[in-house]
């Protein structure tokens, strides 16, 4: 719920001081942030990554230890740079709908109007749609990965593991 208010007062104050204007350099200041974000949430699957390697190569308890703690971490840095890509995408979202109404010089929305109604319907539905093209395009990639380990093990040197 925190992060919901923290967005919720950032509009509202950014919105009060400087209207949709306010509310763009609100996102600009979040995506500005970027690039430490992307950052972090590249630190998840790379300690993830050091305690599988670490699982399989047989290391000893205490390194194993030491990668599980790093892999919480990753785990919990993945979910902070994930909450600035929505509270970033939020305000971006509203700046760019404010665009719109503001380009169309249209006084007012109203969502009970038959075209506002489904460009609404279809507006809410686009993140959907794209969020599942990624996870099939991510589970092409997976299958595409498993067919090639297979062909590689049919190679008798690396079946031999010589």
């Amino acid at each position: 719920m925190i992060p919901v208010f923290c967005i919720s007062i950032s509009i509202f104050v950014s919105f009060s001081l400087a209207n949709m204007f306010g509310i763009s350099l609100a996102a600009l200041g979040m995506l500005s942030t970027l690039t430490t974000a992307l950052t972090i949430d590249g630190y998840g699957p790379i300690s993830d990554n050091a305690g599988g390697i670490c699982e399989m190569s047989g290391a000893n308890e205490w390194a194993r230890k030491r990668t599980d703690a790093l892999d919480a971490a990753g785990n919990t840095t993945a979910a902070i740079g994930k909450g600035f890509a929505i509270g970033s995408a939020c305000l971006v979202g509203i700046a760019l709908f404010g665009a719109f109404v503001t380009r169309s010089s249209m006084d007012s929305v109203n969502i009970l109007r038959p075209l506002e109604f489904s460009g609404l319907i279809i507006g809410a539905m686009l993140p959907y749609y794209f969020s599942a093209m990624t996870m099939e395009a991510v589970g092409d990639a997976a299958f595409l990965m498993i067919e090639e380990i297979k062909r590689q093990f049919e190679n008798p040197r690396i079946k031999d593991g010589t």
